[in-house]
Parts: C-alpha cells; structure tokens; sequence
C-alpha cells in the first residue's frame, strides 16, 4: 500500500528523516516507534502531504504523491489532539468531510449510522466534545476519519491524551476496529508497549534512519542492534569478544564479569568484540548454585521492583555491574522466595542470549 524509496527531509542542516526505505503491506498495522526528534511524526506528515521530502518518492497505493496535494490523497489523519468542532455534534462532527465533498444526504446518514455502530457512539450522537471523556472523543475523532473512507488512516500518537487504564481498553478497540475495516493503519508513538500490543509490525526509529522493520515477537526477540535491544523492553548487554575457534555455540570472553559465556549463535571469527544481550524474564534466579548451567553469575539482591503480576530484582554482581532478573508472582507476597541483601545465583541457558555485533 506504501512504499518510500530513499525519503529524506532536511531543515536547512539538519536531516529530520535521512534516506527512509520502507514497505508498508496493505491492510496492515504499522507503527513508527521511536524517541522525540527521531523523525517519525516528519515522516507521517510527508505520507499526509504537508511536508515534501527534500529527497526521494512517496508511492500510495502505487501512485508517485509528488505532484498529489493532501486533500487529494487518498489518505486521513488523526491528529493527536483530536480536532474535533466543539460547536458540532459527534453525529455532525462525522459527517463533516463528507459534506464537505457533497455526498448525497441518504449517504450521508448512512455513513454516519455506520460510524456511530461501529465506535459504539449511538447513544450519544447528539453530545457535543464538552459532553464527552478523553476516550469518547477519540472514538468521534476515529469515526469522523474512517468515514471518508480512506485507504491509509495516519495515528499521531493517538491515545497520549488517555490516562492508562482507558489507554489499555482503547488499545484493543482501535485493533478490532482496523481489522474490521481493513484499512491501513500507520501509528507514530514513543510507547513501545503500545507498540508491541498493537502493531502486526513495527519500524524502530533512530536519527531519521530506520534502525529495524519486524514483528513485535522479531524486534523484541531478535533485535538488529544494541540500540534495538536496549530500546524495546529492558536487556542485560555484556561486552566482549569471541574467543579461539568461534564456532556455534559461541564462547564469549568477559572482562567485566571475569569469566565466559556461552551463547547458542552462528559461527563468528574469534577475536570479534560482541555484545551478548540477555532479558530479564530469560533468567532464572535461585539461592543454590544451579546444577548443568554454563551461563552462571552470584551476587546480592540490591533492590526489588514490585509490579503486581512480576517482580524485578536489582542484583548486584561482586565487581560492582548490575543486573536485573525478573520472576513472575505467583504466590502471595509474604511467600517471596528472595529479599534485599539475600546471595543469590542467576542462571541462564546459552539459548536465550543473543549475540550483537558491537
């Protein structure tokens, strides 16, 4: 449905996008995910037409958008801050654009009926945004952009103006939504949790470049980089260098932890500086010292993160580095197995590290 060949933008000196090529699938939900200034949001107002690309083409459903203004593309968007006609109703609200285009009037009450059925906004079609929660207006502002019937809908940051738990509701909603209507969706957000729950891909941002295009399982499981890795959820990273022979499984040499590890990865020469990346939830953590583990580390509990279903311990090793290790609650809290200053072995099997190519 999309596709970008070499799209940069510039600022006088300054590349706010730098030489994006990417494919976008028809039907799909993709996010750009990224920090501030990473040049997500530039890239989502070149697809609408209010930014040109200083360099490169923008094709929308095979169609060159150079000489394509927005008005004419086949594309809406909705804006982080919903843009709603406070003086409008939600019925009057959807139905805006499409008198704007002359839609016949039965078509129009159709479409509107449709839209209302579809955002579960009936019962309140004649509220004005006053009238309305955070989340209600974002349901009238998703109708009021499916209405026109676009081929790409474009989400900036769609639900930062919802307080968490709406936040984790109205996530599920804008998926069934998309996936009823089959439309293109591509989301701009920070929030890689938002990210992860509702993409079926995601394009990792970094510096106007793509720094990686996968599946939430592919970029969270697989990262590219230490960048990726660090970025999408929390990574334990180790320096170090391969040692003799480097055939698979890999044997890491660690200075800072004083000992090998052993990674299940291709072949590499030895002597390559890697970094081997281990998640947190990848690690198991006992008082005795596991038995058959190659991958083996003592330290002390510094601190616990309690998060409800899971808990993040904070252990330090005995050169000082710190590493985390989370477990899942599945007793009560006055049953944890480990506290604060308790020694303790954390251990992991050589196929759940990763090697990344420093």
């Amino acid at each position: 449905m999309i596709r970008l060949d070499g799209v940069s933008k510039r600022f006088g000196d300054f590349a706010a996008v730098d030489g994006v090529t990417l494919a976008i699938r028809r039907g799909e939900f993709f996010s750009l995910l990224g920090a501030s200034g990473c040049g997500k949001t530039t890239l989502l107002r070149m697809l609408a037409g209010f930014e040109q690309p200083s360099q490169g083409r923008i094709f929308i459903d095979g169609i060159d958008m150079a000489a394509v203004p927005p008005f004419r593309r086949p594309v809406n968007m909705m804006f982080q801050s919903y843009a709603l006609f406070p003086h409008m109703t939600v019925e009057q609200n959807i139905a805006f654009g499409l008198r704007q285009e002359a839609w016949p009037k039965a078509r129009i009450k159709d479409k509107v009926e449709a839209m209302l059925a579809l955002v579960q906004m009936t019962s309140l079609a004649r509220r004005r945004p006053a009238q309305m929660s955070g989340g209600q207006r974002q349901r009238v502002a998703l109708a009021r952009c499916l209405a026109k019937e676009p081929k790409v809908l474009l989400l900036d940051e769609p639900l930062a103006a919802l307080d968490k738990k709406l936040r984790e509701q109205t996530r599920l909603e804008l998926v069934n939504i998309q996936r009823q209507t089959g439309v293109t969706f591509v989301m701009v957000t920070h929030d890689q949790e938002e990210a992860m729950t509702m993409s079926s891909r995601i394009a990792l941002m970094r510096a106007g470049a793509i720094e990686q295009v996968g599946t939430p399982v592919e970029v969270y499981e697989c990262p590219a980089t230490a960048f990726a890795a660090d970025f999408i959820g929390t990574a334990n990273m180790f320096a170090g260098v391969v040692g003799d022979g480097g055939a698979s499984p890999l044997v890491v040499a660690c200075a800072e932890l004083g000992r090998n590890l052993v990674v299940d990865s291709p072949p590499l020469p030895a002597g390559t500086a890697v970094t081997v990346m281990v998640r947190p939830e990848k690690i198991a953590i006992s008082r005795d010292l596991p038995e058959g583990e190659v991958n083996r580390l003592a330290g002390r509990v510094k601190g616990i993160a309690y998060l409800g279903g899971s808990s993040i311990y904070h252990v330090e090793l005995a050169g000082g580095r710190q590493v985390q290790a989370s477990q899942a609650n599945l007793r009560h809290l006055a049953g944890r197995d480990f506290s604060v200053d308790d020694e303790i072995f954390l251990a992991w099997h050589p196929a759940n590290a990763l090697v990344l190519a420093q």
